[in-house]
């Protein structure tokens, strides 16, 4: 595994890992105000992130396809959103945005946030396993530092994540040491499914624009499904739609000039 590879799988997760941090230096709950400011952050790189990185190339790596080159595209990114709406019913766990909620199944509400943010970085490490696998392909639409530039922007925006969700659980009285250990746990996933990603994208490089499509589908949902509802909840939406464009606009400066 290469260098670029390795970092790829890296950096994501230290952004994790300092988000979850900031029960260290902040208060112990979020203001509603910052929680809106940073959920709209991580919507607005996570959408550019899904379009610039991977839907793009999904669709230029299928114009041979002609008027359907479409397809890969279109049919990987809505099996995306099914696999993640799947994962969704079928796994137990409480929205960052509903967290003063009593629990539910009989899970306590720890756990139950901490599988929160977990399913949030499933569809994350599968985007960077995708592109690293196509560039280590020899794909030409895709560069070594177009794969550094979405761990980039994928650790972008798992620092204000992995506050979001590190946070309420020391509002619930766990230790700081604990919290942040709950919160750097909850990204493990995400570098496991990079690198799983990666194997399987490798060994079968044909249906490469579906598996890239299928990240974005994946997160996408997580933006309409977990990140929009938190930064449009309440009173003074205009803070959270002002850093979602924000963080679209420097994922799609990152990707663009650097990719």
């Amino acid at each position: 595994m290469s260098a670029n590879v390795i970092l790829c799988v890296i950096i994501p997760f230290a952004g994790t890992c300092l988000g979850s941090a900031m029960v260290f230096f902040l208060k112990d709950q979020l203001s509603e105000n910052v929680t809106k400011i940073l959920s709209g952050f991580a919507a607005g790189v996570m959408v550019a992130a899904s379009v610039w990185s991977l839907l793009i190339p999904a669709l230029e790596q299928s114009a041979q396809m002609g008027k359907l080159s479409f397809i890969p595209a279109a049919v990987g990114f809505l099996v995306g959103i099914g696999f993640l709406l799947l994962l969704d019913v079928v796994t137990p766990h409480m929205h960052p945005d509903r967290q003063k909620e009593g629990p539910r199944r009989g899970l306590k509400r720890t756990t139950e946030l901490f599988l929160a943010v977990t399913l949030h970085n499933i569809p994350e490490g599968m985007a960077v396993g995708v592109v690293c696998a196509g560039w280590l392909a020899g794909n030409s639409h895709i560069s070594a530092t177009g794969a550094l530039v979405l761990a980039i922007g994928i650790a972008i925006q798992n620092f204000p994540e992995g506050a979001i969700v590190s946070m309420p659980l020391r509002a619930e009285g766990i230790k700081k040491g604990r919290t942040f250990l709950y919160g750097a746990a909850s990204g493990i996933v995400e570098p496991i499914a990079t690198v799983l990603t990666l194997l399987a994208a490798q060994a079968v490089v044909s249906v490469l624009p579906y598996l890239q499509a299928f990240a974005a589908g994946a997160m996408i949902y997580v933006v309409v499904e977990e990140l929009v509802p938190e930064m449009s909840a309440g009173r003074h939406t205009n803070v959270g739609t002002i850093t979602f464009a924000l963080g679209f606009v420097l994922m799609m400066i990152l990707d663009v000039a650097l990719g």
